[in-house]
């Protein structure tokens, strides 16, 4: 330990391994954090100038768009400079920063989602009382719930990271500061940062899926029950945006990080890592959008050039 020089600043790998992919990957990638910016905006400022959206799926949404912005956000401009760059750095500062934000982002819209799925719950299952359930300050507490206990969260998992002594390799296998390939690069102990990411594992990617779960099996059982054709479809309509974005963003999770810190595999990571970071908050607004006749509708009266 005393010989080994004390690490001040990380390499972030990227994907210098395919330099030959450089080139499409910037120009994807590019395109894709264009896309996810410009629709969860327009999604934001249709909701915001809209009073029509004024409700408790459309302030859920809201903050979803948001969790997107600020998840690509921290992302995407290191991952770009990395393609364009033969060696991509990263002070210890800007590193634990990324991962702040990162965690904070990702874990909110997992708890955010499961929040959703009883919103859709109440609205099917309870709609004579779904505007008394789901009413503006129980919106108000429950986001601020997810916002305020994520931020918590996340400040624990880097406060632990910020303890650790990196004295070794300092070339993060990854192309954003990420907590496995970090782990992996310590040269003290992170017995107390694994417990605490199996603890993070079990409630947000196994607890909340089975809440999403369980909230979805009251649904599909109301709706069964429904006896006209025209209202089984409405109510499923409701919520097929949501079950979409629930099934592609759990996906990636279970993919990527329900798992041990010991088999962590650098290329699943990455491809996780585009996944939730890139591809997520890109097709989320595009669901929500072209799936849903109000927010087209609000986003033709902010910009009527688009109504034909």
């Amino acid at each position: 330990m005393s010989n080994q020089t004390q690490v001040t600043e990380f390499i972030l790998q990227g994907f210098s391994e395919h330099p030959e992919y450089r080139l499409l990957l910037f120009g994807c990638f590019l395109s894709l954090f264009s896309v996810a910016l410009t629709g969860n905006v327009l999604i934001i400022l249709a909701i915001t100038f809209n009073l029509g959206l004024h409700t408790p799926m459309y302030f859920f949404l809201f903050n979803l768009a948001t969790m997107d912005i600020i998840c690509t956000s921290t992302i995407m401009p290191k991952a770009l400079e990395g393609l364009v760059s033969e060696e991509s750095s990263i002070s210890c500062g800007g590193c634990m920063t990324q991962l702040y934000f990162l965690t904070w982002s990702a874990s909110s819209e997992l708890l955010l989602l499961t929040v959703m799925a009883y919103d859709r719950y109440a609205a099917i299952c309870h709609s004579l009382r779904y505007s008394t359930i789901m009413s503006k300050a129980f919106c108000s507490m429950l986001a601020a719930g997810v916002w305020g206990l994520c931020a918590f969260n996340t400040a624990i998992h880097t406060g632990l990271m910020l303890l650790l002594n990196f004295c070794g390799s300092n070339v993060i296998t990854h192309f954003f500061c990420e907590v496995p390939p970090l782990l992996l690069l310590s040269c003290s102990s992170t017995y107390v940062n694994s417990v605490m990411i199996v603890l993070a594992d079990a409630f947000y990617g196994i607890l909340n899926f089975l809440m999403t779960i369980v909230s979805y099996g009251f649904i599909i059982s109301s709706i069964l029950k429904m006896r006209t054709k025209e209202g089984k479809k409405k109510a499923f309509s409701t919520c097929s945006s949501h079950l979409i974005v629930v099934c592609m963003y759990y996906t990636a999770v279970f993919y990527a990080y329900i798992s041990p810190v010991s088999s962590y595999s650098v290329e699943k990571s990455k491809l996780a890592g585009v996944l939730y970071t890139m591809l997520s908050p890109t097709l989320n607004p595009l669901i929500y959008t072209l799936r849903n006749k109000e927010v087209k509708a609000a986003l033709r009266e902010i910009f009527p050039f688009c109504r034909n």
